[in-house]
């Protein structure tokens, strides 16, 4: 398994019990072939330019242990959950 580190921005009008479900859903994918080593909420932060019209986000920092599948599966996913404004998924240095 190789370390990765993912971004994951939510619409700010999302309330948090959509948002929470969301990142439930994509720690579950990260679960089945992984582990969830850290989970770093940021909160809402103001965006370098705007994004649909929005002037923030709320981010969450996830740091994580997983196989390839299962960040296909975490960026699929990402891009059709409607609270989920942007995401990104980076390798760490081993």
């Amino acid at each position: 398994m190789r370390k990765y580190e993912a971004i994951v921005m939510f619409y700010p009008d999302a309330d948090e019990e959509k948002r929470e479900k969301a990142l439930d859903r994509l720690k579950a994918i990260i679960d089945k072939d992984g582990k969830v080593t850290n989970v770093d909420e940021w909160g809402n932060r103001k965006l370098a330019y705007l994004i649909e019209y929005y002037e923030d986000a709320y981010y969450v920092l996830l740091e994580f242990e997983a196989e390839t599948e299962a960040i296909k599966e975490f960026d699929r996913v990402g891009k059709i959950l409607d609270s989920v404004m942007r995401h990104m998924v980076v390798r760490l240095e081993d």
